[in-house]
Parts: C-alpha cells; sequence; structure tokens
C-alpha cells in the first residue's frame, strides 16, 4: 500500500507545475538553437535545399509541443478546479490536438508525397484548430464582466489595425500563385484563397480576443495564464504570417527560422494551462481550509 501512495507521489510531482514548465523551456531553447544552427538552406543538384532530416526534426518539435499543449489543456478540463470552466480547456485542447494532427498530414504532403503544400487535409485540422481557440476564448470573454478603460480599447484596436495592414501588405501586394498552383482543380485553387483569408482574419482576431482577455484578467490570480495565451497568439500570428508570405514567394519549403514560433506558441498555449491549474488549485485549497475553519 505505502509503494502505491509512494509511486502516486512521484508521479504527481513528476508532473508539477514547475517541471512542466521546466519541460516547455527546454524544448522551447533546444528547438531555438535547432532553428538556428540548422535551419540554413545548402547547395544540391536540384537547388538550395534544406535537409530532410532537418525538417522531419522541425516536425517533431511542433507536433510534439502541440501534443503536451493538448494534454495540458485536457487536464484542465477533466478538474473540477478550474476557475475559469473546464470547456473553455476542452476546447483549446481540441484546438491543439488539431493543430499536431494538421501538422503530420501537411508533413506527409511535403516530405512524403513531396508535393507544394499548397492546399491539403491538414487545412481541414487547421480550420478546427481556429475555430476551437477562438470559441474557448470567445467564452472566456463571455464569462468575464469586462470594463476596460479607455486606453485599453485603443491598444485592442491598435493591435487589430496593425495586424489586418501587415496581413493585407503580405497576401496582397506580394500575392504570387504557388508553385503548383495552375495544377490544381478550379475548386482547390478557390479553396486555397478562401482558406489563406480565413487563416488570416483568424490570427488578427485571436490577437485581439487574447489582449482582451489579458486586460481582464490584469492583476489577478489567473493574469499569468492569460498572459502566456496572448503570447502564445502572436507567435501563432508572426509563424503564420511568414508562412502566407513563404508560399506565395516561393517554392515553399519547412524549416524556416521563423517557423520556431509555431513552436514556441504551442509551448505559451502549454504554460498558460499549466498556470491556470495551478492557480485554480491553489484557490480550491485555500476555499477547503476556510470551511475547515
Amino acid at each position: 500500500m505505502n509503494s502505491i501512495y509512494s509511486k502516486s507521489n512521484r508521479g504527481k510531482s513528476f508532473l508539477s507545475t514547475q517541471n512542466i514548465i521546466l519541460a516547455n523551456l527546454a524544448w522551447g531553447i533546444i528547438a531555438v538553437l535547432y532553428f538556428l544552427l540548422f535551419s540554413a538552406e545548402i547547395p544540391t543538384a536540384t537547388g538550395l535545399q534544406r535537409p530532410v532530416w532537418y525538417r522531419i526534426g522541425t516536425y517533431i518539435f511542433e507536433i510534439g509541443a502541440f501534443l503536451f499543449a493538448s494534454y495540458l489543456c485536457f487536464k484542465n478540463w477533466s478538474s473540477r478546479n478550474i476557475v475559469i470552466g473546464r470547456f473553455v480547456w476542452l476546447t483549446i485542447g481540441i484546438g491543439m490536438l488539431s493543430y499536431a494532427l494538421g501538422d503530420i498530414f501537411f508533413g506527409y504532403h511535403e516530405i512524403i508525397l513531396k508535393k507544394e503544400p499548397i492546399i491539403s487535409i491538414g487545412d481541414i485540422f487547421f480550420v478546427i484548430t481556429y475555430l476551437s481557440v477562438g470559441l474557448g476564448m470567445i467564452l472566456t470573454v463571455v464569462s468575464r464582466k469586462i470594463n476596460l478603460e479607455v486606453w485599453q480599447w485603443i491598444i485592442i484596436l491598435s493591435i487589430g489595425i496593425v495586424g489586418s495592414a501587415l496581413a493585407w501588405v503580405i497576401f496582397t501586394i506580394n500575392n504570387q500563385q504557388p508553385e503548383g498552383f495552375a495544377q490544381l482543380s478550379p475548386l482547390l485553387q478557390q479553396m486555397y484563397y478562401l482558406v489563406n483569408w480565413f487563416y488570416i482574419v483568424s490570427d488578427v482576431l485571436l490577437v485581439m480576443i487574447a489582449t482582451t482577455v489579458l486586460f481582464a484578467f490584469w492583476g489577478g490570480k489567473l493574469a499569468m495564464s492569460w498572459r502566456m495565451i496572448a503570447i502564445a497568439s502572436f507567435f501563432l500570428y508572426i509563424a503564420d504570417m511568414w508562412f502566407k508570405y513563404a508560399i506565395s514567394n516561393q517554392a515553399y519549403q519547412s524549416g524556416h527560422l521563423l517557423e520556431v514560433f509555431w513552436v514556441l506558441s504551442a509551448l505559451s498555449f502549454g504554460m498558460g494551462a499549466a498556470f491556470e491549474y495551478e492557480a485554480s488549485l491553489s484557490r480550491s485549497r485555500r476555499e477547503r481550509g476556510r470551511k475547515r475553519v
């Protein structure tokens, strides 16, 4: 009986918030170093390319980060102590899992099939990610009585305007058809434009909603968790904007340095979930302590 109890305690300490944060930071540092050291293109018989082993490694970093983030979000969903609401973390967890699945299909399309990943089955899962994460953030805003100052609304609107302007520049001024676009059917060509505009609008909205939530929780017990969610949204925006630029200006190859922000985005979502779990658990302990008194 004592051995079972000891194993249970070791399991809980292994998945403590501190260890989870350290693991995320370590994964992030290793990923940044990996991208920095090996992301340069090298001459080959068919031109400048990144090694296949390197590109596979970037997918491993991204998929691993999103899978772990989904686990942490589902952990919050399964807990009865979560302050914000379990359904919020369920939707965000579905979004993280969907992104990992999308990356798997995207990588299969690019590396195994050796096709330009203009549009693929992975896009279905990426769309689910934006819808799920967006729904979770909106539910969080709805659950709070938003009473922001004028300067806070100005910042949110400014972020939306600047983000939209940058996205418009990238998507419109540099809007060249990707390599292999002409070989697509008319239906897939229309879907390509529709999906890309969906991503752009979703990226900007996610950043604005995340900033709104951040201000709503500013200075409270849950401020750190939603600070990380806001950072995650900014990281996702940076990586997505780079991808839109890259795929419309050249034959796309995964693994550019800026794509490390996808990894950092997933890690930030995961750390936000971990901080939320710890804050909710501490609050539950305090409430039980008051009842005993």
